[in-house]
């Protein structure tokens, strides 16, 4: 399946002489990234709130991608990012971002993950009563503490995320009993999958409770709506096709897999944020509610900011004809390429990009393994054709990896260096570089 690509992407395949001159200094696979996708991605999202007159904050979901360059568009272009862990928070702070600009996650805080986000102002999504005991603990020993209370789904009862009925309730009368100290802005929800009217109902619902809340003397006028802003990486045809014909004969060793990324979907992006803000709830817009109640929206895009931001590039180590295909050794492992991780596979198909002398075209299908000594250890599975045969020193680009493919499950097994991340920027026509810090 051919991947949809921005013009960047496209061009710096083209420029054989900057490639040759990253591959030479990193002397193994490498991650590019494009900042300034990243910082179109993000002003679309603030536009599309603009453009409803909803007041609100996009969090940059900082577990998709570690690299410090988003952090500075964040800087620069008024975000907001979201973080689960003391070294992601130290991260965001030493690359210009606000403490009052960051919001912090994830299941069960440490206690100093609590008081440097106390100390700076940060936003914290309380998932538990004893995890809400210790926040009030530690926000009496500081100035104040801001949170969001983080509900249960009432749809997603299995969840181990999110405060049930019971617990809010009790959660709402300690927040009452401490407000001198912890300051209760609103509540927060994170849904699985893509759909857009879940997402629309379950905030519209906690609009009610928000007013609720202010009765009861807390400022409450935020909600969260959490990540999984959905992505389109291939053509529709495309998806549908791969999908209608799917087949283990396609696969290297007869592979089989669970389940794949929805790589078409709709509405993607801000688009998906704009039909969420429009969608009906009750007898008016959910942008409509939220304006009427003098209520701020956040959500936690990761991987949809980081669309179209990134490529991993691996040097080709070696080429071998097994049977009716052929395998490609790259340079590097398979957990630079984190869907593997999860008995899935990244289906935008990679691109050869030949280099040194001239060779014959004739063209192979093949599968794509890692370096390691571990049988699994396949970036893909599937008998990608190729226009000529893969030989040493070539590259296999990777497209669109930047949203949690990177780094997610990354390794230094064999004693082997993680990829660097080389950023790319454009001077005119021509591609300048650096390593990300």
């Amino acid at each position: 399946m051919q991947a949809i690509e921005r013009p960047w992407a496209i061009n710096i395949k083209r420029d054989v002489k900057i490639l040759d001159q990253i591959a030479h200094v990193a002397n193994g696979p490498f991650h590019l990234i494009h900042p300034q996708s990243f910082a179109d991605n993000l002003l679309a999202f603030q536009a599309a709130l603009r453009h409803r007159n909803v007041d609100g904050h996009v969090y940059y979901g900082k577990k998709a991608n570690k690299a410090a360059a988003w952090l500075r568009e964040v800087a620069m272009h008024n975000g907001s990012v979201d973080v689960a862990s003391v070294p992601e928070l130290h991260h965001a702070l030493a690359n210009g971002i606000r403490g009052e600009s960051i919001g912090v996650t994830g299941a069960a805080k440490s206690n100093e993950l609590l008081w440097l986000s106390a100390r700076h102002r940060a936003i914290v999504a309380i998932d538990a009563l004893d995890e809400l005991e210790r926040a009030i603990m530690i926000a009496s020993e500081t100035e104040s503490l801001r949170i969001l209370l983080r509900i249960l789904p009432p749809k997603a009862p299995n969840s181990r995320f999110g405060l049930n009925p019971r617990d809010l309730a009790t959660a709402l009368q300690r927040c009452a009993e401490v407000r001198d100290s912890l300051v209760m802005d609103g509540f927060s929800f994170h849904l699985d999958g893509y759909a857009v009217a879940p997402r629309a109902e379950l905030a519209s619902a906690l609009i009610e409770r928000c007013k609720e809340a202010r009765e009861r003397g807390f400022p409450c006028n935020a909600i969260s709506i959490g990540g999984g802003f959905a992505c389109r990486y291939v053509d529709e045809q495309d998806w549908l096709d791969f999908n209608a014909n799917l087949d283990p004969s396609h696969f290297h060793a007869g592979k089989s897999f669970s389940q794949f990324y929805p790589n078409y979907q709709a509405p993607t992006g801000a688009d998906m944020l704009d039909a969420i803000l429009q969608s009906p709830a009750g007898n008016a817009t959910l942008a409509a509610q939220l304006n009427a109640a003098k209520i701020q929206l956040y959500l936690e895009p990761g991987r949809a900011l980081l669309d179209g931001a990134g490529m991993t590039v691996f040097p080709v180590q070696g080429f071998k004809q097994n049977d009716d295909h052929g395998i490609v050794t790259v340079t590097g492992l398979s957990m630079s390429l984190s869907e593997q991780w999860k008995n899935s596979e990244f289906l935008p198909t990679p691109s050869l990009i030949q280099r040194g002398a001239a060779r014959v075209q004739i063209p192979v299908r093949a599968a794509i393994g890692g370096s390691s000594c571990m049988e699994y250890d396949v970036l893909t599975w599937r008998k990608i054709f190729f226009p000529a045969t893969p030989r040493h020193g070539d590259l296999i680009v990777y497209p669109n990896t930047a949203g949690y493919q990177m780094d997610k499950n990354e390794s230094e097994f064999h004693q082997l260096p993680l990829p660097p991340k080389i950023i790319v920027s454009q001077q005119g026509e021509d591609f300048t570089w650096r390593i990300d810090q």
